[in-house]
Formats: C-alpha cells, structure tokens, sequence
C-alpha cells in the first residue's frame, strides 16, 4: 500500500516509535539509563522542521 505523498513508510516507523518523549531532568542533566541516548528521528526527510521542549516544574 503506498499513500500519495508515497510516504507510507515514514508513517509506519513514527507510529512504531512514536511522536514524544518524557524525559526526567535533575540537576539539569536528563536520568537515562547507561546505555540509554535520546535521539531525534526523521523519518520522512529529507526537511525543516521544528520541535519543541516543554519543561513542566514537580512541585
């Protein structure tokens, strides 16, 4: 099946790994995991594109 845009793929792989991410800050340096990395993914490149960082206070 290919959409008609023919982007069919990309569609698949961001509904796999999804549109977001919620990452803990402390200290101001992110809590991952040794071997954990957060990466920023296109899949229907190449393009421009913007994102954006929401930072939310634990009270």
């Amino acid at each position: 099946f290919r959409h008609a845009e023919g982007n069919s793929t990309a569609h698949l792989k961001c509904s796999y790994v999804g549109p977001s991410q919620t990452v803990l800050i402390e200290d101001g340096k992110p809590i991952l995991g040794i071997w954990q990395g957060v990466y920023f993914c296109e899949f229907d490149g190449p393009r421009h594109r913007r994102y954006y960082i929401k930072v939310m206070a634990d009270n």
